[in-house]
């Protein structure tokens, strides 16, 4: 429930940011279908968790998406909340109303709205970042050694 929370806390930011990197993941076609899970421990500013996973669709290894989410995204609780300026965003709403109008008709796939969570402007710096990924191999598949 995201409605009435504050949006700095780190289970409404962490939505918004998983969101933003599913997105740009696709947009980059690295995969056609992308859920990232993060998960976050008291006191701990990095996430202790960062899974990928892209439903057989990944063009890559869904390891190697995920180091390329660890390597090209900032997933700390205050530098989701500095990336979305989520705590700027109803002084730069019209109506000054910004989450009672995400509240009112969803946080995700509004193009009636800017929601910084739903652009795709990661999409060339994934890209770009993909040759430096070192390589993972794929799952379940046996690898010789001499």
């Amino acid at each position: 429930a995201f409605s009435g929370k504050d949006p700095t806390k780190v289970d409404r930011s962490a939505a918004y940011a998983t969101r933003y990197v599913a997105k740009n993941i696709v947009g980059a076609g690295l995969a056609d279908r992308c859920e990232v899970q993060i998960a976050y421990a008291i006191g701990v500013a990095r996430p202790v968790s960062i899974h990928v996973t892209t439903f057989g669709t990944g063009k890559i290894s869904d390891e190697a998406i995920t180091e390329l989410v660890k390597t090209q995204f900032d997933l700390r609780p205050a530098a989701i909340i500095e990336t979305f300026q989520l705590r700027q965003l109803p002084a730069r709403a019209k109506d000054h109303r910004f989450y009672r109008n995400v509240a009112a008709y969803g946080h995700f796939g509004r193009p009636d709205l800017e929601l910084p969570w739903e652009k795709l402007d990661r999409v060339a710096d994934l890209k770009k970042s993909l040759a430096q990924v070192p390589s993972v191999p794929e799952p379940n598949r046996v690898q010789v050694c001499d």
